[in-house]
């Protein structure tokens, strides 16, 4: 008999889908099948949208089962999962769920101000507390939606939801914890007295645990529903985010843009680094002793999606390139909802603006450059914020992620922040290469090596200094049209 090659499965659940790849410990991946995740709105809440986690466990096997379909000469002896910061799965005192809340699900604002001393909660958790978060969600359930309630334990993230599927094993990954506002980041624990900020008791949070470390075997039934060797481990993945950085393998005082859904704009620190302006979050890298310093630009890939979605249906990405590069007359500015950290409040309005009456030289290509340079602009205003806080020497920033697959946003980053734009050919799946690391932390393997496909170099362009003053006028026009 053959002896088969070692392979892994990691599960990948962002904000918009679920993923599930077939990978091996040299980072190639073998096979990747995705579905949308399905949401619903929650009619108890002005802004509450929810899952069932029960469907979630029937796409993540069903996927598994497309990737495994023609894996006859692999053994899957691994599995990990990493999954969307801020989104959480509540549980029974048998750990059946009950309700999966998403990262976009803030059913918990209304009461954003029973949290007395804002401040002195961002010292402990390293970001400003709002309904984003998960203590804020279980406040909803618990206030509004007491059938879930009364049967409530616990909850896990999703990634840790998903390793309990699979293992029996009840727990929560720092990185993942450091979004719960119940998580203490510097001493690397849960917090009493944060707790008792949300009158949860500390006593039913779940144990913590380490990034790459071995969770246990596989159940046996799971195992056997799965179709893989019920010897396989399972290991302890973590957020989206850090092991999307992971994937680039940097060193501390790097800096990683994640360009996907949203876009944060990370530093990897070597201590607890905190704004006094309180703009940014401060969390737990996945390994043992780093921190991530972050600055977000919020919705960013997530608005390119669907804008070509709009304006380029039936067209891949290269052909949109080979427009932007023909364009000739940039006169479309965009501003469509990203964050800056300066800013006190959102922009939940946003739009395009051009002149009037429209140009015979405006396209459909106009409207996409603006987009990209709305992000763009957006990134250098999160860096610029975070340069503030920390300092960034280097004269490279990595970049990873769906987003960057456009040639020009890349460009207009690199001239924009004025630093070389470093991307590793696994930038596209970079979440689920950051999962093949930590099973290769996990079982001893060699890591791979990193292998740069791109290095863009900023050029400088008094073009670029006037639309970036059009950018900031547009983006003021719209602010003070909300304010009215």
């Amino acid at each position: 008999m053959a002896i088969k090659e070692e392979v892994y499965l990691v599960v990948d659940i962002g904000t918009g889908n679920v993923r599930v790849a077939l990978a091996k410990p040299n980072g190639e991946i073998i096979e990747i099948e995705r579905e949308n995740l399905i949401y619903h709105k929650d009619l108890a809440y002005p802004e509450a949208l929810y899952f069932e986690p029960s469907v979630l466990w029937q796409q993540v096997h069903r996927l598994a089962q497309k990737v495994l379909l023609h894996a006859v000469s692999y053994q899957v002896v691994a599995i990990t999962a990493t999954s969307q910061r801020e989104g959480i799965v509540l549980v029974d005192s048998e750990g059946k769920a009950l309700i999966g809340l998403p990262n976009i699900d803030h059913r918990g604002r209304e009461w954003e101000d029973i949290i007395s001393d804002k401040s002195a909660v961002y010292k402990l958790t390293g970001r400003y507390p709002t309904s984003l978060f998960s203590a804020l969600k279980l406040v909803g359930i618990r206030n509004k939606r007491k059938d879930i309630w009364e049967a409530y334990q616990t909850f896990m993230s999703i990634s840790d939801w998903v390793e309990f599927m699979f293992s029996g094993v009840l727990h929560y990954e720092h990185s993942q914890a450091s979004e719960t506002l119940l998580y203490d980041v510097a001493e690397k624990s849960w917090s009493e007295s944060l707790s008792a900020t949300f009158d949860l008791n500390i006593t039913t949070l779940a144990p913590l645990t380490d990034s790459g470390s071995i969770l246990g075997k596989i159940k046996s039934d799971v195992a056997e529903y799965f179709n893989v060797d019920d010897q396989a481990v399972v290991i302890v993945g973590g957020a989206d985010t850090q092991l999307a950085v992971r994937s680039t393998q940097p060193a501390e005082n790097d800096v990683v843009i994640v360009s996907g859904t949203t876009t944060p704009i990370i530093k990897i620190t070597g201590t607890y680094a905190l704004d006094e302006q309180e703009r940014t979050w401060t969390g737990r890298h996945i390994d043992e002793e780093n921190f991530m310093l972050e600055a977000n630009a919020g919705v960013t890939g997530l608005n390119y999606q669907r804008l070509k979605e709009v304006f380029y249906p039936n067209e891949d990405y290269e052909v949109i390139e080979q427009d932007l590069k023909a364009l000739g007359c940039f006169s479309c500015v965009a501003s469509l909802g990203s964050l800056l950290a300066d800013e006190k409040s959102p922009l939940t309005r946003g739009g395009f603006l051009f002149d009037a009456p429209v140009s015979h030289e405006l396209s459909r290509a106009s409207f996409v450059w603006a987009t990209l340079w709305d992000i763009a602009c957006s990134i250098k205003g999160n860096y610029d914020s975070l340069c503030e806080v920390s300092a960034h020497e280097h004269d490279y920033i990595w970049a990873c992620g769906g987003g960057v697959q456009s040639k020009t946003l890349r460009q207009f980053i690199a001239n924009l922040l004025g630093k070389k734009i470093i991307i590793c050919d696994s930038y596209r799946q970079s979440s689920v290469v950051g999962g093949v690391l930590i099973c290769n932390d996990a079982l001893g393997k060699t890591q791979p090596q990193i292998t740069i496909m791109e290095t863009i170099y900023p050029e400088k362009s008094t073009t670029d200094e006037k639309n970036l003053a059009d950018w900031k006028k547009t983006r003021s026009s719209f602010r003070d049209l909300l304010s009215q």
